[in-house]
């Protein structure tokens, strides 16, 4: 048995799916999602009789939080193959920043492992006393992903190293795309 730090976050995205079969999905739609992630200690023992934490939940989550409301909520989400992407960055490049760019399409599959990854990331930067457990993506009220274990191994192959690409990152990124200075 050991103690877990749930925490469940709610923003708001967009997205479309250009690889499937879906007509209604292939059009740019939104939703409103909710991320839980279950948070377990690298190494679990006794509480200490005095603070009783493993971590503060402010210490827990505030980066986690900030990432969700500042980089995630009420971004776009499209893969690095979409056309749309291309547009932006010759149209409207000052609104790429807000632009989540997947490998493949942004499913709620796909996202749940980079957040997993994202989050596991933050957690290592903080110094690892936690660990990401679980997380639940719940894209509609019926429909929700939920992931646990590695998340590379459910992550397609890219050809860049790991450590480039920004759900690998502690950083508030949601892309590589070159970041453009004002």
């Amino acid at each position: 048995m050991t103690v877990e730090l749930v925490f469940t976050r709610r923003f708001s995205m967009g997205h479309r799916l250009i690889a499937g079969t879906s007509e209604k999905c292939a059009i740019p739609h939104g939703h409103n999602e909710y991320v839980k992630v279950t948070l377990r200690p690298q190494e679990p023992k006794r509480l200490d009789g005095h603070q009783n934490m493993v971590l503060p939940f402010a210490d827990a989550k505030t980066r986690w939080h900030n990432f969700i409301d500042n980089s995630l909520d009420h971004a776009l989400q499209l893969s690095e193959a979409d056309p749309l992407l291309a547009w932006f960055q010759e149209h409207e490049p000052e609104r790429t920043s807000r632009i989540v760019v997947t490998p493949g399409d942004p499913t709620t599959e796909i996202m749940a492992a980079l957040l997993f990854a994202k989050l596991s990331a933050i957690l290592a930067a903080q110094g690892g006393l936690l660990r990401v457990y679980e997380i639940e993506l719940q894209e509609t009220p019926t429909n929700t992903v939920k992931l646990g274990g590695d998340p590379t191994h459910y992550l397609p192959y890219t050809n860049r190293p790991p450590h480039l690409c920004w759900w690998n990152r502690p950083d508030m990124s949601i892309s590589d795309l070159p970041v453009l200075r004002s």
